[in-house]
């Protein structure tokens, strides 16, 4: 027989954990030699409430009606004062409210406190309507449908809730007119996810078969609501509580193609039940027929034992938000008891009801049934994978100072992993101050792990190390004699000036700096100048770069000649005074000689009798040498030319000047 299965059928999340309540419940009844009841039916379902009782579960109408022991509270939720009832005969209570109508009691409890009317969208004489209700403290109007919505009192503003399994597409209708209604209205669609995708999956089925079956009980709203969808797309849908109510003749087994659906409480065996009847009937045709039935949709048993969620510790599963509090998360993950993740282990701080979040089992139960989930392990878990890929390909790895420890750093590394740095791996040198790395940015190299114990030792002092080889590599890839190059000056020495190339250091030594003499390298350049410089000479092995500065500066014996002609006379200092004569600066880099002939008009014993150093003089240019690079000078000369200047602007006495004669 052709057919499908709704892919949201059976248990929900809130009624399974509901059943595995009530069987714990009774188990430790008959440990201790209690009674167990429950305050009505667990659940709107028949073949569950009969296996419940089975296990000495009974069903009682009234507090008053139970024995003393334990008394359980059903998924629908009840009312406060029936709590305060349940306590004061002293019962001992097991709440099974579904996480759902939990939250919804506490939303309508809030805005009863805040004393804002309640508009509770549901069926009046529904077990979770009128549980409700009792938790409002102030006006609470219970609209089944949009003509008692019409007929609300007329008010300013108002909160607008649904039961948890209100049918979706009425709860917006009714919405829809509210709004129109009440000018302040407040808006919480409470109705369970669960329920949502269930009523559409099953709506989209029954628009692809030729006919539904839905498996529940007859007094589950929720149920009921199921079959309403499908018989509203599909006319030839049944509604069934055993595998026993399939009329023979509902479908060709041969030619038509069926839907499955189940409720919310319908229990897993009554579904399976379905299942095999579906199969068992196909079975007897083919056997009256003799003909096999190539069936290719046909679902076994076992295919639906393969559908039974398994969890163990440590495994990553995709569960649904059904209920969010102050302190925890409560996912359906499709196991029998839903997974609980608390506050500091949620790391989507914006998740909402509904949302699809991956986590990881922390605990299958954490000895009341609960099955603790953590969604921060799996972040840091990948985290932690990333990390060791980067470890193994030995790349840097990103992170931040947070606390100075005794023996070095803890920084925060890629996925708030932490790393200790060891303080002779902060730096290339001692470092005498640690905290002045806490706060601060940087990359490190992992050096050593563990593992099992999850922890990570790094380096900041390999990844400068590194870097400062690589860059080494880099700039010697470039240099080349002769070539000209820009770097930045970085220190002086008595010898000569260090420039930074972008990764290795050249030197400039003192004697290259210009073409004067020069008596230290301040004198000429500055620390942190950028300067072009020509590379002298290159030493790979020995990481020497010598260079020079003066060489991309002009030349100041080239066209000395036009500069210094023969005969012109000149105003310089002397700037050193040898045995033979005194040199006299020109401009920086040329010097003239005056010999010691030619320091005065008479001839002198020594030259320090006549001159001294930084003396200016008035020279005469005598003759200039460019290849040799000499250039001769002379006082004598220039101070007879002034006196012979002197000599033909002094009046001879006695002489007059000659008168023209007319």
């Amino acid at each position: 027989m052709p057919y499908t299965i709704a892919r949201y059928a059976g248990y929900c999340s809130g009624v399974r954990r509901a059943m595995e309540q009530a069987l714990q419940a009774a188990r430790d009844a008959r440990e201790r030699g209690i009674s167990c009841c429950s305050l009505g039916e667990l659940i709107h379902n028949p073949e569950a409430v009969a296996a419940l009782k089975r296990e000495g579960v009974i069903p009682v109408s009234r507090v008053e009606d139970a024995k003393d022991g334990i008394i359980l509270l059903r998924s629908h939720g009840v009312s406060p004062d029936v709590v305060q009832a349940c306590e004061a005969r002293g019962l001992e209570i097991r709440d099974c409210t579904c996480h759902f109508v939990s939250a919804l009691h506490k939303i309508v409890r809030k805005s009863g406190e805040e004393h804002i009317p309640v508009i509770l969208v549901g069926a009046p004489d529904h077990p979770e309507v009128i549980g409700t209700a009792g938790w409002c403290k102030g006006p609470c109007h219970i609209v089944p449908d949009v003509e008692a919505a019409e007929n609300l009192p007329p008010m300013e503003s108002a909160l607008a809730v649904a039961q948890t399994t209100f049918p979706p597409h009425k709860w917006e209708k009714i919405v829809d007119l509210l709004k129109k209604r009440i000018p302040m209205l407040e808006i919480q669609c409470t109705i369970c996810p669960a329920t949502f995708k269930r009523q559409e999956e099953a709506r989209i089925l029954a628009a692809q078969v030729d006919a539904m079956v839905v498996v529940g009980g007859r007094q589950s709203a929720n149920t009921r609501k199921l079959f309403e969808v499908c018989k509203e797309i599909c006319p030839r849908t049944c509604l069934v509580e055993r595998a026993a109510e399939i009329p023979p003749h509902f479908a060709n087994i041969h030619t038509e193609y069926i839907g499955i659906a189940a409720g919310a409480s319908t229990p897993d065996w009554s579904f399976k039940e379905v299942v095999t009847r579906m199969n068992d009937m196909e079975h007897i045709d083919q056997e009256i027929q003799q003909e096999p039935v190539n069936n290719e949709n046909m679902l076994t048993m076992e295919d639906i034992e393969k559908t039974v969620v398994r969890i163990r510790t440590g495994q990553t599963v995709t569960g649904t938000v059904v209920q969010i509090t102050e302190d925890e998360v409560c996912v359906n993950i499709g196991y029998k008891s839903d997974g609980l993740i608390k506050r500091a282990d949620v790391v989507d701080k914006d998740v909402k009801l509904g949302d699809e979040i991956e986590v990881e089992v922390v605990k299958v139960n954490d000895g009341e049934g609960n099955v603790l989930l953590s969604q921060r392990n799996i972040v840091n878990r990948k985290a932690w994978e990333a990390l060791m890929e980067k470890f193994e390909n030995n790349e840097y790895i990103d992170a931040v100072g947070k606390e100075e420890v005794k023996g070095g750093l803890l920084a925060t590394v890629e996925g708030g992993v932490r790393a200790f740095v060891p303080a002779s791996q902060l730096a290339p040198r001692y470092v005498e101050k640690i905290s002045q790395f806490v706060g601060q940015d940087m990359k490190l190299k992992i050096i050593d792990v563990d593992k099992q114990k999850k922890r990570i030792v790094a380096s900041r002092k390999q990844v400068i190390a590194e870097e400062s080889a690589a860059k080494k590599a880099a700039a010697w890839e470039k240099l080349e004699e002769g070539a000209v190059v820009t770097g930045i000056v970085r220190r002086f020495a008595e010898f000569g000036a260090f420039v930074d190339l972008g990764g290795v250091d050249g030197l400039i030594h003192i004697t290259d700096l210009a073409w004067s003499r020069v008596g230290h390298p301040s004198e000429v350049l500055s620390v942190n100048q950028e300067v072009e410089v020509k590379v002298i000479s290159l030493d790979k092995e020995r990481e020497r770069i010598q260079l020079g500065y003066k060489q991309l500066q002009p030349k100041p014996w080239d066209n000395i000649e036009e500069k210094y002609p023969v005969g012109v006379i000149l105003e310089r200092a002397v700037v050193r005074i040898r045995p033979f004569g005194a040199f006299v600066e020109l401009e920086p880099g040329v010097d003239g000689l005056v010999h010691i002939s030619q320091c005065a008009l008479t001839r002198v014993a020594k030259v320090e009798d006549v001159l001294e150093v930084g003396q200016v003089v008035r020279v005469k240019v005598l003759g200039v040498d460019p290849e040799a690079k000499r250039i001769s000078l002379s006082v004598r000369e220039a101070l007879a030319d002034e006196a012979f200047v002197e000599s033909e602007d002094m009046e001879i006495p006695g002489e007059e000047a000659p008168v023209d004669a007319e």
